[in-house]
Order: C-alpha cells, then structure tokens, then sequence
C-alpha cells in the first residue's frame, strides 16, 4: 500500500504541473498580447511627444512664413509712404504700415512661444532617448524569451503527460477511479493532499490525531473527512532530502 501511496502522490504531483503547464499554453497568445500591448503604449507614448514636436514646428514654420509675407507688405507701406502725394495717401500708408508692424511682432512672439515649446519637447526626447533607442530591442528581446518559455512549456506538457499515463497504468483500477473521480470533482484539480501541520493543505481542516498516525502508518487510503481527498504525510527523511535540495 505504502508503494501506491507514493504513486498516488507522484500522480498528483505529475497532474498539477500538468494542470500549471496547460494554463501556460492555453494563456500564451493572452499573454504575448499584453506584452505587445506594453511596449506598444511605451511606444505610443513617444510617438505623441514626436508628434507635439513635429506640429510645433510646422505652426512654426507656418508662422515664419507669415512673418517674411508680412514684412514683404510692409516695406510696399513703407514705399507707398515715402511716395505718398497728398494727406490721404499718407495717413492710408501710416495706418497699414502701423497694423503690419503690430501684426509681425505679434507673430514673431508667437514664433518664440513655438521656439520655446519645441525646445522643451526635444529636452524630454533627449531624456528619454536611452529608452527610445532600447524599446525595439527590449521588444524583441522580451518577446523571444516569452516564445521559448512557451515552447519549453510544450515540451514539458507532452513529457509530464507521457509520464502521467505510465504511472496511471500501474495503479489498482480501484485506486485508478477513486483518483479520477476525486481529481475531477475538485476545481483546483487536486485528489491527493498532504497533511502539514496535522492539517489537510487543501482545504485546511484540522484532522483528529488518531486520524493523522493511521495516515502516517500509509498501510491503508485515508480521505480528509471534510474534502474527501486522499491523504498522505512526506516522511521525515525526505522531508531533510527536499529542504536541503
């Protein structure tokens, strides 16, 4: 019995790292996803600062333009003034001249604002430019570890379930069905729990001393009284074994 005993736990060590691998593969587009999706918002990020830059200095560029347009008019004003012929032309030419010299120191104020505003969009891209010219790579880099932590995961999956069923076909078929029906009642998959602390470790309920020595002796199945799961204490010695692994 003690002989099946410790294949009833291997079963259950073997069916939990299946379960634990599965959940690896069956998340792994899940997963690969969200990674994309945080280098994606780091990139995003950095393409809208990029971007804030780029539009300042096309309105910048917009408003030099308009600057040298206005002052093109204004040395025709400044013409039109010197060679005014009477009052009317003369006052005409002083009001657009005095309009064009408001209007091209309000742009050229604007130009400055722009020149100001670009200056400290391109110190936060300077700051931040270890981070743009890594992101790529950190990418691919995060991503290729993903994929061979995945394959691994696949491997170890069709391994563990290679050693599963070598296991099961060795068991009583008593035993075989009593692990079946309980592994797949539990929702956390689990058929065989350890006593720790004279306690189950699957549902934590205290169990009566004379119950945990008949556990200990290992010459019979005991099941939790409260989850109905097989039960079994890990010897002292490989208790020592497993600590000082």
């Amino acid at each position: 019995m003690k002989e099946e005993h410790e294949k009833l736990v291997d079963l259950q060590k073997t069916d939990t790292n299946i379960r634990r691998l599965k959940k690896t593969i069956d998340t792994a587009d899940e997963r690969r996803a969200e990674i994309e999706q945080e280098f994606e918002q780091h990139a995003s990020s950095i393409r809208d600062v990029q971007a804030t830059r780029d539009k300042s200095r096309e309105e910048r560029a917009e408003l030099e333009k308009q600057i040298a347009e206005n002052k093109t008019y204004l040395e025709r004003a400044d013409r039109n003034l010197k060679h005014s012929q009477n009052q009317k032309e003369y006052e005409t030419a002083m009001r657009e001249t005095d309009a064009l010299q408001k209007q091209i120191t309000a742009l050229e104020t604007q130009a400055l604002e722009k020149m100001t505003a670009i200056e400290e969009v391109e110190k936060i891209l300077e700051e931040r430019a270890e981070e743009i010219n890594g992101l790529e790579s950190k990418r691919d880099a995060a991503l290729t570890e993903f994929d061979k932590e995945v394959t691994k995961a696949r491997k170890d999956f069709d391994s563990e379930t290679v050693k599963r069923q070598k296991v099961f076909v060795t068991l009583p078929k008593n035993l075989a069905t009593v692990y079946d029906r309980f592994a797949q009642r539990s929702r956390d998959g689990i058929a065989v729990a350890e006593v720790i602390n004279g306690s189950c470790s699957a549902c934590h309920i205290a169990l009566r001393p004379h119950m945990q020595m008949e556990v200990r002796r290992g010459d019979q199945i005991i099941t939790c009284e409260n989850c109905s799961r097989i039960l079994y204490i890990t010897p002292k010695d490989k208790e020592s074994e497993a600590t000082a692994k």
